[in-house]
């Protein structure tokens, strides 16, 4: 359910883009009419640039309902993001957590098993407190830092993202979980050494082409939700991770 939710999202998007560009071009052909002699040549290449037909700027809107009801969401949600861009990508990374920390409950345990919801409510509280808010500076730091798209520069954002960012949070993930569980800190030094290595490497694995696509092909203030809805696979790992048992119980 939640991967579905997470590819209609992502079809409202593009959609959504799409049909402002469409309506940009609809407004420079009107704002052109009155220009004929460079009314063609410059809406031929407003239409390469959007990848909207021309033909799109003279035609009524079709199904004025059902353009709202397929837009209602994202656009609403789109502009919470420009208007409250923190709470929102917060709230946002929050309930990511919480579905993919379900989704691997469901995965581990047994059918007699109850949820864990103490485990959960941690989940979705770093992803509200700590990795929610986080995201939103980080991205925009890179945006600021590199403000290019092309491709060299995605890569050097990627590459920071892997030295950087996802290995201080991956540290503070497995230290801030143990910790709220009761852990002393030979404990959590005793878990870091036996989780975060793995944790890393497997990262390495993951995060790359995920991060080529954020970095790549959105603008700066979707990159935390794309990066979010990437991480709901990614989290069902890590909270699979973070709660296995504790370094000296398996070892006594």
């Amino acid at each position: 359910m939640s991967r579905a939710l997470f590819r209609n999202v992502f079809a409202d998007t593009f959609w959504l883009i799409r049909r402002n560009a469409a309506a940009e071009l609809t407004s420079d052909v009107r704002r052109l009419q009155s220009r004929p002699y460079i009314r063609s040549n410059q809406l031929l290449v407003r239409a390469k640039e959007t990848g909207i037909s021309p033909s799109l700027g003279f035609c009524s809107s079709s199904s004025p309902s059902s353009s709202f009801a397929s837009v209602g969401f994202v656009g609403w949600y789109l502009g919470m993001v420009k208007s409250r861009p923190v709470f929102t990508k917060s709230v946002t990374c929050s309930l990511i957590y919480i579905a993919a920390d379900l989704s691997s409950q469901t995965i581990s345990k047994s059918s007699s098993e109850s949820y864990d919801l103490v485990r959960t409510a941690r989940m979705a509280g770093y992803g509200l407190l700590i990795l929610g808010p986080t995201l939103h500076y980080w991205f925009n730091f890179m945006s600021r830092l590199f403000p290019k798209q092309d491709l060299i520069t995605t890569f050097k954002k990627m590459a920071m993202g892997q030295t950087i960012y996802g290995p201080t949070m991956t540290v503070i993930f497995f230290s801030l979980n143990a910790s709220l569980q009761g852990e002393s800190g030979s404990e959590i030094l005793a878990r870091l050494k036996r989780d975060v290595i793995p944790a890393m490497f497997n990262g390495v694995m993951y995060w790359p082409l995920c991060d080529f696509i954020t970095f790549r092909f959105f603008p700066v203030h979707l990159q935390p939700l794309v990066s979010n809805s990437f991480s709901y696979v990614w989290t069902i790992y890590m909270t699979y991770m973070a709660n296995r048992k504790k370094p000296d119980a398996i070892s006594s």
